[in-house]
Parts: structure tokens; C-alpha cells; sequence
């Protein structure tokens, strides 16, 4: 009987449609909700605002 064996390198981690998740794809936009700034966030950056600092932030209505 063998013993497991660590694999050496890892395949890049992927999501449900194939995408990586290193922060890779559009950048949405949101509003600060304390000094009404635009902030745009990637997958993995931080929740908080730029310009102040604040955490809420609100995503904004799409246009149709």
C-alpha cells in the first residue's frame, strides 16, 4: 500500500464558469455611503471606500 503524496503544484483555482479568481473580470461600481464617492471593486479587494475610508458601501442600479 501506498501513501499519499502532496501534490506538487496546484492548478489555478477556478469558479463555476471557468473564470480565475484571482481578481480577473470587470470592476463593478459602488456607492460610499458615507461620502457618496464612486468606488469600482474587483473580486478580492478590500470593501471600503478610497476616499474616506468608510465600509458600507451600495452597488448602483443597472441601466436597462
Amino acid at each position: 500500500m501506498s501513501s499519499y503524496q502532496v501534490p506538487t503544484a496546484q492548478a489555478p483555482a477556478r469558479d463555476t464558469f471557468g473564470a480565475s479568481l484571482t481578481g480577473e473580470g470587470p470592476a463593478i461600481n459602488y456607492l460610499c455611503g458615507d461620502c457618496n464617492s464612486k468606488v469600482s471593486l474587483k473580486r478580492g479587494d478590500p470593501i471600503r471606500c478610497k476616499e474616506c475610508g468608510h465600509r458600507v458601501l451600495y452597488k448602483e442600479r443597472t441601466k436597462r
